[in-house]
Parts: C-alpha cells; structure tokens; sequence
C-alpha cells in the first residue's frame, strides 16, 4: 500500500484493534485453562465460561478484521484472475476491496441496530447474565474501521496500478 498519512494511521488503528483482539483471546485461553484446571482438580468448572467464550471470540474475531484486510491476510481465490493481464487484476481487486467494504459498512450499519435492542430489551448470556450488548460496540467500530481499509486498499491498488 501506497504509505501515506492516512494510510500510516489507518495501519496504527488496524494494528491496535489486533492487538486488543489478542489481549481479549489470550484473557478466553486463561478462562479456559482456569475451567479445566478448576473441573479436574475441585470438581467446579468456571460458571458460564462457554458463555464468555464464546462472546470473547467474537470479539477478537471482529477486532482482527481490519488488520488481516490491510495486510492481506484475507483468502483469495486467484486461480482465475492470476491468468489475466493486470488491468483486469486490478479492476477485479478493485471491485473485490468495493464490494467489501460495502459489505463491511452495511454490517457496521445494522449493527447499531442490533446493538439499539440488545440494550432495549436487555439480552443477556443464560447462565452469568452478561449483557449481550458489551460485544456489539467492538464489532461496529470494527466493521467500520474494515470498511475504511477495503476502500483504501482499493484505491492504493488503483494508483498504484494506473501511475505504473
């Protein structure tokens, strides 16, 4: 990618949304860890630890997705494309990073929504009661934060490609 202010800080944003996604995934690998030590030598498993889990994934999942885009880490089926010239190359990559972060900014959008009743109607986990709607603000900033980067990267490609 073509470096850049913006593109330097949309790097550094993408990178600390990484990181936390990691801060969030190692702090579920203790839960578990506690939970299994916790069943096998006292007989009492964590409570709900399924539960935090399982919001905790989603979370670093969707924390993880603008900095796997930006550094390409997304998966590709290029059997097709690899053949042709590069201008279709690049119009196809184009199109591809356009469509996803589309894509990316309708589910930042709808999620607000999900969020707006989730809080509305109090949903929370079955067996710790923990509010659902914690996980949602992570996953809308960074739907948001992915949709940015497809279109950056769409556009560094373009001009890329057309100052070639």
């Amino acid at each position: 990618m073509a470096p850049g202010a913006f593109g330097e800080r949309l790097h550094r944003l993408s990178s600390a949304f990484a990181i936390l996604g990691g801060v969030v995934l190692v702090l579920m690998t203790v839960l578990v860890v506690a939970s299994v030590l916790g069943r096998a030598i006292f007989s009492r498993p964590v409570p709900g630890d399924f539960e935090i889990v399982g919001i905790g994934t989603a979370v670093s999942v969707f924390l993880f997705l603008p900095y796997c885009y930006l550094q390409r880490g997304n998966v590709a089926v290029d059997i097709f494309i690899s053949h042709m010239p590069p201008g279709v190359q690049c119009v196809m990559d184009l199109l591809a990073g356009a469509l996803f972060g589309t894509i990316a900014g309708l589910f930042s959008w709808r999620m607000l929504f999900g969020l707006a009743d989730t809080i509305r109607y109090a949903d929370s986990s079955m067996i710790v009661g923990l509010p659902l709607w914690w996980a949602y603000p992570f996953g809308v900033a960074s739907f948001g934060l992915l949709a940015v980067s497809c279109f950056y990267v769409a556009l560094a490609q373009y001009w890329q490609f057309h100052n070639e």
